[in-house]
């Protein structure tokens, strides 16, 4: 997915904007007309005696203040919301981004940082657009105006504030060359910050379990006071070229002051235009007080979009192409032929693996921890591809399937089981919410072995689970993933390692619900012989490799790996099972 420019976002709001703008110009104008009402007063009432003036002039003013009040209101309301509707854009696109990724991107970015990028920098962005943005605009046309009005009124005098406006313009460039550099870190070390709060709010219960707290909460300190000290440069930075910004706006209505005196005892100037002239200085105080801010922020901008960039520049690993095969009835065949898989840096997982499942048919994978199981599952599902040799589902290479329809092909029960902060049965339609009813999530759930503790709950299949389950044990965390499962009732069927943490009664009951799916391919993962001892066909793994295959009786009768785990697990068997 290519990002949009920022330019693009704003073309896309161009009519907020030149509204935002116009009224933006208006308010400033009508903010440098007041001094001209105020010369008048003190040359043609004050001085010239012209009293007839008066109301008109002080309705000028009042004009100008009402007028300041609407125009003004409407430039912020028009900005923030442009920027807001900018931001939210921003915010799902590069959300919908991530989500397009590959797993390769996920295995080298933790969620930490990626979560300050979604929020913190988009918000920076956001206020780029929106506050800030408005403001350099207000400051640049602001100041063109305060100096077309002072230059009208002496040239001599309107010098001395061009020079500080360009001395301080100097001073605010070096001081962004500076600010930039340290929000660069400051980024990088929010997002640290952040991975390690998720880690550790995430993994409380684990880190309570091994009394890590100490540890932890150490190793959050030392992340936060890199983030403090990296905040305290920024303040240094911005302390040491501040003062000058106050010197030279304090100096300038004083030396202004001083040398207007002097014309107007000279009569080159009037009393009114001196006055003017004073509050014209004082206007153009405000810019240049501004721009030391205004650089501050627009360099967190400027390095929020550096680092959005970058993710933008990730592209995914796996695609389809551009007009995938679409089948209009999924059987459920499998067929890996001499697959071979590694990850980036790594050593080769799998090894010239080949197997077919008919449709309808089991095959159960065993192999030590390691031995490349999951990857089988993650290789099937497309979430890496293959590094040699083929998957076919249905005779038909995955690679030319749609990803959706490939997906939505299979029902997985991962080993780590992750249920989603809801009810049970929004956790149970994941996947198919809108094809689900509640009739299925039931059935679904004696199936699983679920419904028993389920009802039992309060407030039975409404009731809100924890963030990714918690409350609920193990094995009824699983139940209700089998249950998912089961309610998607799609052709091909996952079970990585799902009945682990279940008693042998329950999985026994599970089992022959499997067996009862008569027109769903099953893959079944697992480190227990009960879970696959009745598949069709029994591969083992050893070190990414095939090293036997068979149904149950014909492994046991090699008595290699299939037997020694069998016997680890049961003891030596007798001469009938053997």
């Amino acid at each position: 997915m290519k990002r949009k420019k920022l330019s693009t976002y704003i073309w896309e709001y161009k009519w907020s904007y030149l509204l935002a703008i116009l009224s933006l110009f208006i308010s400033v104008s009508l903010d440098m007309l007041a001094p001209m009402l105020t010369m008048h007063i003190i040359d043609d009432v004050i001085i010239g005696g012209n009293l007839t003036l008066l109301p008109y002039l002080l309705g000028g003013i009042l004009c100008v203040g009402v007028g300041r009040c609407i125009f003004q209101y409407t430039k912020e309301y028009t900005f923030d919301k442009a920027g807001s509707s900018i931001a939210s854009e921003m915010r799902k696109e590069l959300f919908d981004h991530i989500q397009s990724l590959s797993c390769n991107f996920f295995d080298k970015n933790n969620t930490g940082e990626l979560m300050a990028r979604v929020k913190d920098d988009i918000d920076r962005i956001w206020n780029t657009m929106s506050y800030v943005g408005m403001l350099v605009i207000e400051v640049i046309y602001h100041t063109i105006v305060v100096l077309f009005c002072m230059y009208s009124l002496n040239v001599t005098l309107a010098i001395i504030p061009t020079c500080a406006m360009i001395l301080c313009g100097f001073i605010a460039v070096r001081m962004e060359r500076k600010l930039g550099e340290i929000y660069e870190e400051i980024s990088e070390e929010n997002a640290k910050l952040n991975t390690v709060a998720e880690e550790n709010l995430a993994g409380v219960r684990t880190v309570k379990a091994f009394a890590r707290e100490r540890y932890e909460i150490e190793k959050f300190l030392s992340h936060n006071k890199r983030y403090y000290d990296l905040n305290m440069q920024q303040s240094k930075v911005f302390v040491k070229y501040y003062p000058f910004f106050q010197i030279i706006t304090k100096l300038l209505p004083m030396i202004i002051l001083l040398l207007g005196g002097r014309l107007v005892m000279k009569d080159i100037i009037t009393l009114g235009a001196l006055g003017a002239f004073i509050e014209y200085s004082n206007n153009i105080v405000w810019p240049m007080e501004m721009l030391g801010w205004l650089s501050n922020d627009l360099s967190a901008g400027i390095a929020s979009n550096k680092k959005i960039q970058k993710i933008y520049n990730e592209v995914p690993a796996i695609t389809e192409p551009a007009n995938p095969v679409i089948l209009d009835t999924v059987n459920g065949k499998i067929e890996f032929s001499h697959v071979s898989f590694h990850k980036e840096d790594m050593h080769e997982i799998l090894h010239d693996i080949s197997f077919v499942v008919e449709p309808g048919k089991t095959i159960g994978i065993m192999g030590a921890t390691g031995a490349g199981k999951t990857s089988v599952i993650q290789l099937l599902q497309r979430l890496y591809d293959a590094t040699d040799g083929k998957i076919l589902l249905d005779n038909i290479d995955i690679k030319e399937l749609s990803l959706k329809q490939l997906r939505q092909s299979i029902s997985l029960v991962m080993q780590d089981v992750f249920l989603f902060s809801d009810t049970i049965t929004e956790n149970v339609k994941l996947g198919k919410r809108e094809y689900i009813d509640m009739i299925a999530v039931r059935n679904a759930s004696k199936a699983a072995q679920a419904s028993g503790f389920i009802e039992k709950m309060d407030d039975a299949y409404e009731t809100i689970i924890g963030e990714r389950g918690v409350g609920l044990s193990g094995g009824q965390k699983q139940r209700i993933s089998i249950a998912r499962a089961l309610a998607k009732n799609t052709p091909i069927l996952v079970m990585d390692d799902s009945t682990s943490a279940l008693d042998m009664e329950t999985e026994h009951e599970i089992q022959k619900t499997l067996h009862e799916l008569q027109n769903t391919t099953k893959l079944i993962i697992a480190h227990r012989i009960s879970a696959v001892r009745h598949a069709d066909e029994i591969i083992v793994l050893d070190n990414g490799s095939i090293k036997e295959r068979g149904t149950h009786e014909e492994l046991m009768s090699r008595q290699g790996l299939y037997f020694a785990t069998y016997c680890s697990q049961y003891g030596a068997p007798n001469r009938k099972e053997a």
